[in-house]
Protein backbone atom coordinates (compact mmCIF):
# COMPACT_ATOMS: atom_id res chain seq x y z
CA UNK A 1 0.00 0.00 0.00
CA UNK A 2 1.19 3.35 -1.06
CA UNK A 3 0.78 6.27 1.84
CA UNK A 4 1.70 9.85 0.16
CA UNK A 5 4.00 11.46 1.96
CA UNK A 6 7.31 13.40 1.76
CA UNK A 7 9.09 10.06 1.64
CA UNK A 8 6.84 7.95 -0.46
CA UNK A 9 5.26 10.93 -2.94
CA UNK A 10 3.40 10.34 -6.05
CA UNK A 11 4.74 12.26 -9.50
CA UNK A 12 2.97 14.17 -11.88
CA UNK A 13 4.15 13.83 -15.16
CA UNK A 14 3.57 15.73 -18.52
CA UNK A 15 4.36 14.35 -21.76
CA UNK A 16 4.13 17.18 -24.78
CA UNK A 17 4.51 15.69 -28.68
CA UNK A 18 7.55 16.77 -30.42
CA UNK A 19 6.09 20.25 -31.68
CA UNK A 20 3.15 20.06 -30.17
CA UNK A 21 1.96 17.49 -33.07
CA UNK A 22 -1.91 16.90 -32.03
CA UNK A 23 -0.40 12.48 -32.70
CA UNK A 24 -3.45 11.96 -30.13
CA UNK A 25 -6.13 12.83 -32.58
CA UNK A 26 -7.49 9.74 -33.46
CA UNK A 27 -9.40 6.92 -31.27
CA UNK A 28 -7.02 4.76 -32.85
CA UNK A 29 -4.05 6.36 -31.36
CA UNK A 30 -5.31 7.28 -28.29
CA UNK A 31 -6.54 3.70 -27.57
CA UNK A 32 -2.68 2.61 -28.66
CA UNK A 33 -1.41 4.89 -26.34
CA UNK A 34 -3.72 3.24 -23.48
CA UNK A 35 -2.19 -0.06 -24.24
CA UNK A 36 1.20 1.03 -24.54
CA UNK A 37 0.76 2.87 -20.85
CA UNK A 38 -0.59 -0.04 -19.61
CA UNK A 39 2.38 -2.03 -21.16
CA UNK A 40 4.74 0.46 -19.62
CA UNK A 41 2.98 0.23 -16.12
CA UNK A 42 3.77 -3.55 -16.62
CA UNK A 43 6.98 -3.37 -17.74
CA UNK A 44 8.20 -0.92 -15.26
CA UNK A 45 6.00 -2.49 -12.01
CA UNK A 46 4.97 1.34 -11.41
CA UNK A 47 1.48 1.97 -10.40
CA UNK A 48 -0.92 4.63 -12.62
CA UNK A 49 -2.83 7.17 -10.57
CA UNK A 50 -4.83 8.91 -13.09
CA UNK A 51 -4.13 9.89 -16.77
CA UNK A 52 -5.43 11.75 -19.63
CA UNK A 53 -4.34 11.90 -22.88
CA UNK A 54 -5.04 15.30 -24.86
CA UNK A 55 -4.17 15.73 -28.53
CA UNK A 56 -0.60 16.60 -28.39
CA UNK A 57 0.03 15.76 -24.76
CA UNK A 58 -0.53 13.56 -22.13
CA UNK A 59 -0.51 14.08 -17.82
CA UNK A 60 0.13 10.63 -15.67
CA UNK A 61 0.20 10.37 -12.20
CA UNK A 62 2.12 7.43 -10.73
CA UNK A 63 3.86 6.23 -7.89
CA UNK A 64 7.64 6.62 -7.19
CA UNK A 65 8.61 3.36 -7.09
CA UNK A 66 10.82 4.25 -9.92
CA UNK A 67 12.38 7.41 -10.13
CA UNK A 68 10.54 10.09 -12.76
CA UNK A 69 13.33 9.66 -15.12
CA UNK A 70 12.73 5.91 -14.99
CA UNK A 71 9.33 5.95 -14.95
CA UNK A 72 9.18 8.24 -18.05
CA UNK A 73 11.83 6.22 -20.04
CA UNK A 74 9.71 3.59 -19.64
CA UNK A 75 5.71 5.77 -20.63
CA UNK A 76 7.46 7.71 -23.48
CA UNK A 77 9.51 4.97 -24.46
CA UNK A 78 7.05 2.54 -25.35
CA UNK A 79 4.34 4.80 -26.28
CA UNK A 80 6.65 6.15 -28.62
CA UNK A 81 7.92 2.92 -29.94
CA UNK A 82 3.91 1.88 -30.59
CA UNK A 83 2.66 4.97 -32.08
CA UNK A 84 5.51 5.88 -34.92
CA UNK A 85 5.06 1.91 -35.51
CA UNK A 86 1.63 2.37 -36.24
CA UNK A 87 2.46 5.52 -38.24
CA UNK A 88 4.53 3.43 -40.65
CA UNK A 89 2.25 1.00 -40.78
CA UNK A 90 -0.43 2.91 -42.28
CA UNK A 91 1.64 5.25 -44.27
CA UNK A 92 0.73 8.78 -42.21
CA UNK A 93 4.01 9.78 -43.98
CA UNK A 94 3.01 13.64 -43.37
CA UNK A 95 3.41 13.38 -39.50
CA UNK A 96 6.17 10.78 -39.84
CA UNK A 97 8.06 14.02 -41.49
CA UNK A 98 7.28 16.16 -38.68
CA UNK A 99 8.26 13.41 -36.51
CA UNK A 100 12.09 12.74 -38.07
CA UNK A 101 15.12 13.81 -36.68
CA UNK A 102 19.01 13.68 -38.19
CA UNK A 103 21.38 11.99 -36.14
CA UNK A 104 24.10 12.35 -38.63
CA UNK A 105 24.04 13.25 -41.98
CA UNK A 106 21.32 11.47 -44.03
CA UNK A 107 20.75 9.48 -41.12
CA UNK A 108 17.32 9.74 -39.75
CA UNK A 109 14.83 8.62 -36.49
CA UNK A 110 11.61 9.97 -35.46
CA UNK A 111 11.18 11.35 -32.00
CA UNK A 112 7.31 11.08 -30.52
CA UNK A 113 8.14 13.53 -27.88
CA UNK A 114 9.34 16.74 -26.75
CA UNK A 115 12.42 16.30 -24.47
CA UNK A 116 11.43 18.48 -22.26
CA UNK A 117 9.02 16.76 -19.83
CA UNK A 118 7.12 18.55 -16.67
CA UNK A 119 7.91 16.33 -13.73
CA UNK A 120 5.93 17.39 -10.23
CA UNK A 121 6.07 15.87 -6.69
CA UNK A 122 2.42 15.14 -5.12
CA UNK A 123 3.91 15.26 -1.36
CA UNK A 124 0.18 15.23 0.22
CA UNK A 125 -3.22 13.66 -0.59
CA UNK A 126 -4.54 17.04 -1.18
CA UNK A 127 -1.94 17.84 -3.84
CA UNK A 128 -3.07 14.64 -5.63
CA UNK A 129 -6.18 15.42 -5.36
CA UNK A 130 -5.64 18.89 -6.55
CA UNK A 131 -3.28 17.40 -9.58
CA UNK A 132 -6.09 14.52 -10.56
CA UNK A 133 -8.61 17.17 -10.83
CA UNK A 134 -6.82 19.31 -12.71
CA UNK A 135 -5.75 16.57 -15.04
CA UNK A 136 -9.49 15.54 -15.75
CA UNK A 137 -10.78 18.77 -15.97
CA UNK A 138 -8.02 19.78 -19.02
CA UNK A 139 -10.74 18.28 -21.73
CA UNK A 140 -13.64 20.51 -20.46
CA UNK A 141 -11.05 23.31 -20.32
CA UNK A 142 -9.80 22.65 -24.07
CA UNK A 143 -13.83 22.81 -25.03
CA UNK A 144 -13.53 18.90 -26.39
CA UNK A 145 -16.35 18.07 -23.94
CA UNK A 146 -18.93 19.78 -21.48
CA UNK A 147 -18.11 17.33 -18.55
CA UNK A 148 -15.11 15.37 -17.47
CA UNK A 149 -16.42 12.35 -17.40
CA UNK A 150 -17.90 12.21 -21.21
CA UNK A 151 -14.23 12.11 -22.33
CA UNK A 152 -13.21 8.26 -23.06
CA UNK A 153 -9.39 8.80 -22.20
CA UNK A 154 -9.40 10.23 -18.59
CA UNK A 155 -9.47 8.40 -15.30
CA UNK A 156 -11.92 10.42 -14.45
CA UNK A 157 -14.65 7.46 -14.05
CA UNK A 158 -11.85 5.30 -12.34
CA UNK A 159 -12.07 7.89 -9.94
CA UNK A 160 -15.85 8.32 -9.73
CA UNK A 161 -16.01 4.50 -8.83
CA UNK A 162 -17.70 4.10 -12.40
CA UNK A 163 -15.59 2.80 -14.76
CA UNK A 164 -17.42 1.67 -18.30
CA UNK A 165 -17.29 -2.49 -19.32
CA UNK A 166 -15.12 -0.94 -21.71
CA UNK A 167 -12.81 1.23 -19.75
CA UNK A 168 -9.38 2.02 -21.91
CA UNK A 169 -7.38 1.79 -19.27
CA UNK A 170 -7.92 0.79 -15.17
CA UNK A 171 -6.04 2.57 -12.05
CA UNK A 172 -4.17 1.41 -9.37
CA UNK A 173 -6.42 3.29 -7.23
CA UNK A 174 -6.66 0.16 -4.70
CA UNK A 175 -2.60 0.30 -4.03
CA UNK A 176 -3.19 4.17 -2.16
CA UNK A 177 -3.70 3.97 1.57
CA UNK A 178 -5.88 7.12 2.37
CA UNK A 179 -5.25 8.08 5.50
CA UNK A 180 -8.51 9.33 5.71
CA UNK A 181 -9.52 6.16 5.39
CA UNK A 182 -11.80 6.30 1.95
CA UNK A 183 -11.39 5.80 -1.36
CA UNK A 184 -11.09 7.36 -4.66
CA UNK A 185 -14.04 7.81 -5.06
CA UNK A 186 -14.55 9.40 -1.71
CA UNK A 187 -12.37 11.97 -2.58
CA UNK A 188 -13.19 12.93 -6.02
Amino acid sequence: MHVISRDSPCYSLTSVAKGRLPVFRTVAIKDIACKALDEARKSGKFALYAYVIMPDHLHVITDSERSSADTLRFINGITSHRVIAYLKERGYESSLQKLRQETKPRHYRHSLWDHHPNVRLLLTEKMLLERVHYLHQNPVRAGLVARAEDYRYSSVRCWNGKPLEDEPLLMDLDRIKWRSGGRASNHS
